[in-house]
């Protein structure tokens, strides 16, 4: 989202002259958003274990009412540690809703539309509300009441309270096989499809409760044990990272672009959801690393391009740095997918909860990188170039997962591209050993 100031009239963030964050209190401004992504770190880190224990359904409706609160509190704030409390708090409740969502969606779903609920579900309505953003601003002036017209949705969830359910799986590893069932039976009368007497079976549940237990066998150590694992994790992170900076600091950035700061955070946000659709419809094509590769690739090469643009090449400069959100905002909804692919299920939570936390990371550095846009409005734009391109060639190294089963132990991940520091030959002899650790670890359950 855009900066938003007095000579920024989007006015989302502070009112940089009224609390007088101008000159030598400067620092505070990119505090102040570094706050917000603190708190989506914390709230990535809690919300799967939150979620875990006590149900998706209810977690994501504390934390939609967090988001929602906090922003409407926010909006009365007095001063600005007030707001960066407040800040931090809402970007809490906003990562933890939009993760658990995608937890629940993802396990009340079959395999052949998982895909299409992450990049059309939730990207695609990420990408609606970010459209709306700018929307909303050219026609309510000051940030307060701005802050309240983006927290009025939130009510709109209340409702569907009534509507939507628990997660079935989460019932059946909790052993509350009866709800589980009144779940499954309403979504089926909703469908008008037949179900028969009895849904899951005595066999089934407890082979889905030996899972579970399984599951608890194993540690964040096991995401670096054996090579391949370590490889994978490594590379993950970085990528994550890479995406997530990239991502946001590009998105932050439209502020600064020439040019009406309504017109160019609308296309920034068309953009995102062209990237989107484009990303759905070559997934079931294109090789994963390719089209992760070449998503990359396009942003780095368009970024690092802007160097050469004159300075009176505005709409140059412009159309190079949508170009660029492009190809990121493709990588950013499909390394979910992706990522599920390859980290075996006995560590994919682990796996995803580790690069979801690094990414944040980066996240709360990248408003620092677009302040040194004020000493040359360029480089923030080398430097979101440069690691565009080597996420990309670290991509390169991961292996093609399409159309192939999920991972279940460690040893069933696809090896690591040959590389300088990991070969497919060393790997899978360096994983042999694994296959007796996960065979013995599944005989003890």
């Amino acid at each position: 989202m855009p900066d938003f100031s007095e000579s920024n009239p989007t006015h989302l963030f502070l009112h940089c002259l009224q609390w007088d964050l101008v000159c030598d209190n400067a620092w505070k401004v990119p505090f102040s958003t570094s706050l917000f992504f603190v708190g989506v770190l914390i709230g990535s880190f809690i919300s799967g274990q939150l979620s875990d224990r006590f149900g998706r359904r209810p977690v994501f409706f504390c934390t939609m009412a967090l988001q929602t609160v906090t922003a409407l509190i926010q909006a009365a704030s007095v001063n600005w540690v007030m707001f960066c409390v407040l800040n931090c708090l809402r970007g809490l409740g906003q990562i933890s809703n939009y993760i658990t969502s995608l937890i629940l969606g993802s396990e009340m779903l079959n395999q052949s539309t998982r895909v299409n609920f992450t990049l059309l579900g939730h990207s695609l309505g990420f990408g609606i509300g970010y459209a709306l953003l700018p929307l909303f601003a050219y026609f309510i002036q000051g940030w307060r009441m701005l802050l309240v017209a983006a927290a009025i949705p939130g009510f709109l969830f209340i409702p569907t309270w009534c509507v939507i359910p628990e997660s079935p799986r989460w019932l059946l590893q909790k052993g509350r096989v009866e709800e589980a069932e009144l779940v499954v039976r309403k979504a089926a009368n909703w469908n008008r499809v037949p179900v028969p007497e009895v849904i899951f079976r005595a066999r089934e549940c407890s082979d889905l409760m030996q899972n579970k237990e399984e599951e608890q066998t194993y540690t964040y150590m096991d995401l670096i044990r054996t090579r391949n694992m370590r490889n994978i994790t490594i590379s993950g992170v970085f990528i994550w990272m890479s995406v997530s900076m990239v991502f946001y600091g590009l998105s932050l950035n439209t502020s600064n672009l020439n040019g009406n700061i309504y017109l160019n955070c609308f296309l920034s946000a068309v953009i995102d959801l062209v990237a989107y659709i484009a990303t759905w419809l070559l997934i079931k094509r294109a090789p994963r690393p390719v089209l992760l590769f070449s998503t990359l690739m396009f942003c780095g090469i368009m970024l690092l391009i802007m160097k050469l643009v004159p300075e009176d090449m505005d709409v140059v400069s412009q159309v190079l740095a949508l170009l660029g959100k492009m190809g990121v905002s493709g990588a950013y909804c499909f390394i979910y997918v992706f990522f599920t692919e390859l980290i075996p299920t006995v560590v994919r939570n682990m796996g995803l909860g580790i690069a979801s936390t690094a990414a944040r990371i980066s996240s709360i550095i990248c408003p620092y990188v677009i302040y040194v846009g004020v000493y040359n409005k360029v480089l923030p734009y080398l430097i979101f170039g440069t690691i565009s391109i080597m996420a990309a060639v670290v991509s390169v190294l991961l292996p093609d997962t399409r159309n192939n089963k999920l991972p279940d132990l460690i040893s069933q991940a696809k090896p690591i591209r040959r590389c300088c520091w990991a070969k497919e030959t060393s790997t899978a002899c360096s994983d042999t050993n694994e296959d007796n650790k996960d065979v013995s670890r599944s005989a003890t359950c």
